[in-house]
């Protein structure tokens, strides 16, 4: 029996390590007893046995094995070896959800990404007296926070990319993270619920109380959004039972109070307003589309990402440009086209004529579909049922913003737009029409030009790419008169 003890800290790269060393060795999975290092090791414990063979594995292995390491009770550990030695037999054994050890996989890994999802929305920070010299002027933040499995490592880089500016510490029942000057470092210690109060809490908490609104209460839903079990750590938790307690006689109130009179300047303003038509009438108002995609769940991408993010763009405006999905810089900043990939249309754009402050832009698909590598998030295609369920909000932008003509840019914007993304580089520069007829244009996604390793290929796709714009431009000054 093999039972290695694996460090709490740097617990993936350990395993990893471990279990490469044991599985090129032949050793079956139910030789091996994994634990961590304050965990103790079997009586007939076993050194590990020096490397024999190779191993091979799909490149989803690697994703699905960091959703499993930090499970709670060390079941993913052991799952993941299983796979591992299983793999070496059934090269497809991933694909088969059937499979009991598939099946279990997926159901930590969802259960894992939960606990992620649930940290990034649910982490309180509170104030606290800086740790640094005065003259570095950022402020210093603690929070506390009990997940419900061995996530501190996976979820650090989240809270660097979106609080970089200020200092910062979460403590958890078992690691420390702090950020401090710049520097991120995680410490395995015990610890157990600071003093947390902020002066600022209770002002937070009367800006809570009065944006609450009785007639849309649904305990049900929001239980099942914010667990009872975060609400200790959340400021505007203790004020729930008092306002659900009293959300029927508020209700009450407001439905017998009398409407109010409107001002002699708003009656006139009202009174001035054009008519609407009906085609009009039905349009959705881009702010109340935005707070809407904040809160979507229609596929499972808005878990992982860090936010929904939306079009920008005049309501009014002639054009509209749909590319793909965001990219890591745009989910963490949440808006599209500031990426890489936007930069450069941005300048191809210019070059072209064409302004793009006057056109409305936005991604076929709202979330960031990535797979994380180490520290780095790399960009994963959506799949065609993500696009589809996505398609319900490009939908609504387009009857919002009615465009004169529609820039698709990519198979995945091109998929949403007309049902079939194939065949791009066939169709660039062709004149197509949407789902619901409008004119659209076809073109590559600018990324395709970022991916391309020799220069004159990638010279040759810009300027096809260039005229393509140039193509819009002249294509809205035709429709303009």
């Amino acid at each position: 029996m093999h039972s290695p003890r694996l460090p709490r800290i740097g617990t993936y790269s350990a395993w990893r390590d471990t279990a490469r060393q044991l599985a090129m060795a032949g050793v079956p999975a139910h030789q091996v007893d994994w634990g961590l290092s304050d965990n103790p090791k079997s009586m007939f414990d076993r050194p590990l046995p020096s490397e024999q063979g190779q191993i091979t594995v799909p490149a989803s292995f690697a994703d699905l094995t960091r959703s499993l390491i930090p499970e709670r009770n060390g079941r993913g550990m052991t799952l993941a070896y299983t796979l591992l030695t299983r793999l070496q037999d059934t090269s497809g054994l991933l694909s088969n959800r059937a499979d009991p050890h598939v099946a279990e996989a997926r159901d930590i890994a969802k259960s894992v990404h939960r606990d992620l999802h649930k940290m990034h929305a649910f982490v309180r920070f509170r104030e606290a007296t800086p740790q640094h010299s005065q003259a570095s002027q950022r402020r210093t933040f603690v929070s506390w926070f009990e997940p419900d499995h061995r996530i501190e490592e996976p979820v650090a880089d989240f809270f660097v990319n979106r609080f970089g500016d200020m200092d910062w510490k979460i403590i958890t029942p078992e690691v420390t993270v702090t950020y401090l000057d710049r520097s991120l470092t995680l410490k395995a210690v015990a610890s157990s619920r600071p003093d947390l109060d902020d002066p600022l809490e209770q002002l937070w908490g009367t800006y809570y109380a009065s944006i609450f609104n009785p007639a849309r209460l649904k305990p049900n839903a929001m239980r099942a959004e914010m667990p009872r079990k975060y609400w200790k750590n959340l400021p505007e938790a203790r004020l729930i039972p008092g306002l659900i307690a009293g959300a029927r006689a508020r209700t009450t109130a407001m439905q017998d109070a009398n409407a109010t009179t409107p001002s002699l300047h708003l009656a006139r303003r009202v009174d001035q307003t054009p008519r609407r038509t009906p085609e009009a009438s039905v349009q959705t108002d881009l702010t109340r589309l935005s707070s809407d995609l904040s809160t979507c769940t229609r596929c499972p991408l808005h878990g992982p990402a860090t936010q929904a993010v939306s079009g920008e763009g005049p309501t009014d405006a002639p054009l509209m440009i749909v590319g793909e999905q965001p990219s890591d810089q745009e989910d963490i900043s949440g808006r599209p086209f500031v990426g890489p990939a936007g930069q450069l249309f941005d300048r191809i754009a210019q070059q072209a004529g064409l302004n793009r402050k006057a056109a409305y832009v936005t991604n076929a698909v709202k979330h960031f579909k990535f797979i994380q590598r180490g520290k780095r998030r790399i960009h994963d295609r959506p799949a065609i049922t993500e696009v589809d369920a996505c398609r319900w909000w490009l939908e609504r932008e387009l009857l919002t913003v009615n465009p004169d003509l529609v820039l698709a840019m990519g198979a995945i914007a091109l998929h949403a737009l007309t049902g079939d993304g194939s065949r791009v580089l066939k169709r660039r520069g062709g004149t197509e029409r949407t789902r619901d007829g409008r004119p659209l244009l076809v073109t590559l996604h600018p990324s395709c030009l970022l991916r391309l390793p020799e220069s004159q290929a990638r010279d040759r796709a810009t300027e096809d790419f260039r005229n393509d714009l140039v193509h819009a431009v002249e294509m809205l000054r035709v429709r303009a008169g």
